[in-house]
This record gives C-alpha cells, structure tokens and sequence, in this order.
C-alpha cells in the first residue's frame, strides 16, 4: 500500500502549486488522471489578474481596486475577506510567476504586458499572447520534475476514505494497469477541476466530469453555490473551442445580423467587455430576437485589429480559427455562441483551504472559496488556482506536522474491495444500458432546462429527468472484459458523480428564487438581498441533498446596483 504524508489529486495548476509549496521534507506526491501537461489548466488563453499598473490605461490601479471589481463582478456574493486576500497576493504572485520562468509578453521597456478584461475598470490582465494557462502549467511541471515530485499519472481517484471526520487515503483505479489500489495519506488534497461535461455545449475538455467534488460531496462535505454556472459568451461555433476573452479585450466587436455592436444595448459603457454573464445573456437574446446568423450565432470581428496585431497578441485564435472553421480572422469574423465554461461553485472550504473533513482540503475550480461569487471574472481563474494551491500546500504541510498519523490500513483495504466489487457487478451483466446513451440524456437536461436563462417550470423538469437517469443509471454494465484503459469504465464510475453534481446544481438554482450573476431566473428576474444574499450549501445525508444556507461575509463593500 502506497503512504504518503500528502497527496495531491489533479495535476494541472492548482495541484502543481500545492505540490510546489508542500514542505519538501514530507513524502508528497501528485495523481493526476492524465498526464500533468494534458491538465485543462493549458485551455485557459487570455490571461492572468494582477494590479501591476503597466499599461498606462492602468498606472492608477491597486490591488484594492482589482478586489472591488471582483466583488461587484460577482453580484456581491464573494466572500469579502477572500477576494481581498487573492487580490493582495496578486501582484507578489505575478513576479514570482515570472522568476520561476514564464514568458510573459512584454510591453517596451521589458515589463509586463497587461490587457483589458470583461468587468475591470483597469486594463490589468498580464498574459502571454493567448498561451497564458499553457505556458504557466509549463513552468511549473518543470519546476515540479527540478523539485523531484512524484507523480502518478493516469490514476483515477474512486473514493475518499474518512474515519471519525479523519482523512485516512483514496481509493485509486490505475488505467494503465487496470486495477484497484488503496493510497494511505495524512492530508488529502483536491485540485481536480470543473465539471463542464455535465452540459452539451462546454469549452472544457473532455476529461471534465467533475467527479473529484462529486466524491467530496458523497463523503459528506458540502457543496457551496453549484446553481451557479459560468457561460463563457465567446465559444468557436459550432465545435464550441474558447475563443479567448483576449479577443475582445485587444478591441474585438460583437456583430448581429443587422451590422450593429449590440452590447450598446445591454452595457452602454463597458459594451464588449462588461462582464461574462452580460455579455452571455445579450448574445443568447440577440439569437432568439432573430438577429442571429443562421439563427445559431453572431460574429465577433477582429478584422480592424489588423493582421500584424492578431498574429502577435492572438495567434492561438488565429489557428484555432484556421484549423476549426476555416476563416483567417484577419479576414473573416468569427462565428460564436455562448458555452458553459466555468464553475463557481464547488467544494466548501475556508481561506485556508480547509474543509469540515480533517486534513483534507481543495482549491482550484472543484473548490469554492467563494472569491467568485455568482459571477468570476476572467483572468482571476488562473490567480485563484496558484495563490489557493499555494494555500493549499502550505496549510496541508502545517497539518501533517502538528499532527499524528491514524491507522487505517484495514479500513482502505476495505473500501478497495467494496470498489472492485463494485465493477465487477458491471462486469458480470452480459447486457444492459451503455453509460454513454445515459451522458448524452444527461448533457441535452442540463443544456436545455437547466443552461443561461432558467425558470421553475424547466428546473422542476430538470430534477425529475436527472432522477429518472439515476434509476436507468443501475442498469449500467461494461461491455469489455479487458479494463486497462477501458474508458468506458471510467464513464460508469464518474457517471454517478456526474449525476450528483447535476442534482445539486438544478435544485440550488431551483430553491434561489431570484436573479444573480450567472444565475438568471425569468420567474425572477430582479436580485433579492433581503433574502438571497446568502450561500448555498448542499450536503449528502441519508442518501439525499439536504439544503442550507450561510451568510455572504461582507466587508467594507455593500452591495449596490451592478451596472456597466
């Protein structure tokens, strides 16, 4: 049985960070499902939220500033004391970034280069051409191999063990090797992404099933404000590839049918770079108002950028474009159409990392600190994954050292046997349900009943649908005999987390019976302070979701009307 002081599972930024910052006197090590540099922290372009102030649109900016934006982007539900703490740390973070060796873009002079995002009243996102998640996961894999961090790549977490609210280790399935592991651990770490899989239209990648918060959840930690879903507005239409809010940041439009910039309708002021759930919803209303192409999208025009610009501010999109639609966008305006993207969502844990479980903690998108609230703003995703994986490590290292190991040897030897007889149970049905026909229902619920604009009647639909799934979901079964790689196996294990999450999102987004952020309620279409300034949790109990509430920590922001 492996024993390890900490274990990290996911290994794209936020697992790296944490792996990065745990003390190198303890045996830590990273399971990732996919090789660390295949980690969906590589899809992330536009950039990364700092106050450094070197655009000279910036000079005056502060980290207290970025804070204010962050908490108004979000509709007024991040936790206060967070965001600041994730904004102050910024601009250290963002240096250090630098000497570890990412090659950020430059402006003249040398320093670094920042651009404007959707929702910032300072041009304050530091990036590196549209590459900025790929090029820091890089940098820190390759900090990672310098340190000698052990990795087990290609490693599906199955289960967390818990005794008396104790983390005692995971249950493992080795896709390589076809088997079922137990992995002894003191502290338990969990940077395992969103869960974008769980609706039809996603510019997340495929491994996004979310069943790392799915695990966390059936362990008996809570889950805080999953009704909240980001839809990123600007996805490739129809292969939904992100199309970088850098796009519109470098001057980009937004273009209807009738050749009119239609954000002068929604956000007057800020127009294509008001925040990510404006422009979302405007797009979207602008297709079912007929000013759509083809009644499916409209166009974002780079074309007066010139081509010298998008070759070296955006040439990722460019061959993103090329490759996927054809076009050149020096040329051609790019087909978009609103996608899921993003979870604020996830985990419950405090500024530390922590969970109610003892050592075990979670940072990154599974997580929710609650520095995005109802609403994150682009370039602060990659910020949170490194200051909270950061966090993570830290705080997980401190736990190991003040305190002593519990035995649980036999209770992890347990659990793995429950889980091989888990699978073989699938494996000795000659027929049934194929999973994938499950996901597909499941993605088609989400999308339609569940997706940008929402109501009662659709939610209460959604529910029922999912449930229904859940019933169908037992009379799965594994075609295959051979389980090295077998990826429909991982699809029946992650298939039940995938239910859970979807479960839990629709019924949140069902009981917050008004508008906020991302959340969108046509039934209720104003915000509700006076009852619904509050967090939603969600906690397995007795084989169900039992829902409550917490209150939003505000500090010296109070909630005002949000406009742009």
């Amino acid at each position: 049985m492996i024993d390890q002081d900490i274990l990290i599972v996911g290994g794209g930024l936020a697992g790296l960070a944490a792996a990065l910052y745990s003390d190198p006197r303890l045996k830590v090590a990273v399971v990732s499902k996919v090789h660390p540099l295949r980690s969906h922290s590589v899809a992330a372009q536009g950039g990364i939220n700092a106050a450094l102030g070197n655009n000279p649109d910036g000079k005056d900016d502060s980290w207290e500033r970025h804070a204010f934006d962050t908490i108004k982007g979000s509709d007024y539900l991040a936790d206060q004391d967070v965001a600041e703490l994730m904004c102050h740390k910024a601009i250290p973070t963002i240096y250090e970034l630098e000497y570890l060796g990412v090659p950020f873009s430059r402006f003249p002079g040398g320093v670094i280069a920042q651009r404007p995002f959707g929702g910032a009243g300072f041009p304050r996102t530091c990036y590196a051409a549209d590459r900025t998640g790929l090029v820091i996961l890089h940098t820190l894999f390759e900090q990672s191999i310098k340190r000698q961090v052990k990795f087990h790549n290609e490693w599906l977490v199955t289960k967390l063990v818990v005794e008396d609210g104790k983390i005692l280790g995971v249950i493992v399935f080795d896709l390589a090797a076809g088997q079922v592991m137990p992995v002894k651990a003191r502290a338990v770490i969990f940077a395992t992404g969103g869960y974008g899989r769980v609706y039809l239209k996603t510019t997340n990648a495929y491994i996004n099933h979310g069943s790392g918060i799915g695990i966390a959840y059936r362990a008996g930690i809570p889950l805080k404000d999953m009704e909240f879903v980001q839809f990123h507005p600007t996805s490739l239409y129809p292969k939904n590839i992100l199309i970088t809010e850098g796009a519109r940041g470098e001057g980009g439009y937004l273009i209807n049918n009738k050749g009119k910039r239609f954000m002068a309708d929604y956000a007057p002021s800020a127009m294509e770079l008001a925040p990510r759930d404006i422009v979302s919803r405007a797009i979207q209303t602008e297709i079912a108002r007929g000013n759509g192409f083809e009644g499916q999208f409209v166009h974002l025009d780079l074309r007066h950028l010139g081509e010298a610009k998008i070759k070296k501010r955006l040439p990722g999109i460019r061959e993103i474009c090329i490759d996927f639609a054809g076009l050149d966008p020096a040329a051609a305006p790019i087909p978009i159409q609103p996608a899921q993207h993003y979870s604020m969502g996830g985990i419950d844990v405090n500024g530390k990392c922590e969970s109610c479980i003892e050592g075990f903690y979670a940072a990154g998108e599974c997580a929710c600190v609650s520095v995005h609230g109802a609403n994150r703003l682009g370039g602060n995703s990659l910020l949170e994954t490194v200051i909270f994986g950061r966090i993570a490590g830290e705080e997980a290292s401190k736990y190991v050292q003040a305190s002593e190991g519990k035995e649980g040897e036999k209770i992890l030897l347990d659990e793995a046997l429950e889980v091989k007889r888990r699978i073989e149970s699938w494996q000795n049905k000659d027929s049934g349900t194929k999973v994938h026909l499950l996901l597909n229902k499941l993605k088609v619920v989400m999308s339609e009943k569940v997706g940008i604009f929402r109501n009662k009647k659709d939610l209460s639909e959604a529910l029922e649908q999912i449930r229904t799934l859940r019933e169908d979901y037992k009379q799965v079964f594994v075609s295959g005999k051979c389980l090295r790689y077998s990826q429909e196996l991982v699809n029946i294990l992650e298939f039940d987390s995938m239910l859970d999450l979807a479960e839990v999102i629709t019924l949140g987004a069902l009981n917050r019976e008004e508008t906020r952020g991302s959340h969108f309620r046509l039934d209720h279409k104003d915000r509700d302070d006076r009852n619904w300034l509050k967090h939603t949790l969600v906690t397995y109990k007795d084989g169900k979701p039992l829902i409550s509430y917490k209150e939003v920590l505000i500090d010296k922001y109070k909630p005002e009307a949000r406009k742009y």
